[in-house]
């Protein structure tokens, strides 16, 4: 039950950085802080796979949009909710 909790913390405190690195990502000088390395630091090992899997198809490789985050979210949640139903 402890173990649960605070694995549904952790995801929730990724999903806060997740979101936070995409509202960072319209400021470049949030981006160049220490800030901003921070959440690129945290997030990027979560983000750049789902964005290589993007870019592999071809409507992926021309998007001007970094859908990488949404699905990142996605999964988070998923991995959530599946944390709620092994209780």
């Amino acid at each position: 039950m402890i173990l649960a909790s605070i694995t549904i913390r952790i995801l929730r405190i990724l999903q806060f950085l997740v979101i936070a690195r995409a509202l960072c990502s319209w400021f470049p000088q949030v981006q160049r802080s220490a800030v901003g390395e921070f959440l690129y630091t945290v997030t990027e090992p979560m983000l750049a796979p789902c964005r290589s899997l993007l870019s592999s198809f071809q409507s992926g490789r021309g998007m001007m949009l970094d859908f990488s985050p949404v699905i990142v979210l996605l999964l988070l949640e998923f991995a959530e909710r599946l944390v709620y139903a092994l209780l």
